[in-house]
């Protein structure tokens, strides 16, 4: 079964934006099937030397779907979600979640330093998240 390809990413850019070729070239090298996985994209960034939003506005601007956020919000299929809430969380995972929300969100990248910091997978921030009921934005990736 394939996936359609209804959406048009391009449009949140603007009408103006245009696909930076060097980006375009490295995901066309990298992507399979019209799609780029998150870490994918911060390889790519890490390579070129650019901010990882760049490859993901890049990926909308030539249509490419992200998949496979490393928080396990979208891009997985049959499902589109990875993460289950959990039973419980620590308090101590609870309270870091908390300092760090702003405008009672948790930034993409705040989720990714609380995984260091505890030294836990990202995906288990993103269940503590969902758990919480606490909505994970922005995406470092610009996927939302």
């Amino acid at each position: 079964m394939t996936r359609r390809k209804s959406k048009k990413f391009a449009e949140k850019h603007g009408p103006h934006a245009k696909p930076d070729s060097l980006i375009q070239a490295e995901i066309l090298k990298h992507a399979k099937n019209n799609a780029l996985p998150c870490a994918v994209t911060f390889e790519i960034a890490k390579d070129l030397g650019i901010a990882a939003d760049l490859v993901g506005m890049t990926a909308d601007l030539i249509n490419f779907r992200l998949i496979k956020c490393q928080l396990g919000l979208f891009g997985y299929y049959p499902k589109k979600k990875m993460i289950t809430p959990h039973t419980k969380v620590d308090p101590d995972l609870k309270n870091a979640i908390s300092e760090a929300l702003i405008n009672e969100q948790l930034p993409c990248k705040s989720a990714w330093e609380i995984a260091s910091r505890f030294s836990i997978r990202k995906m288990a921030v993103g269940g503590a998240c969902e758990t919480l009921k606490v909505k994970i934005k922005p995406c470092q990736i610009g996927a939302f």
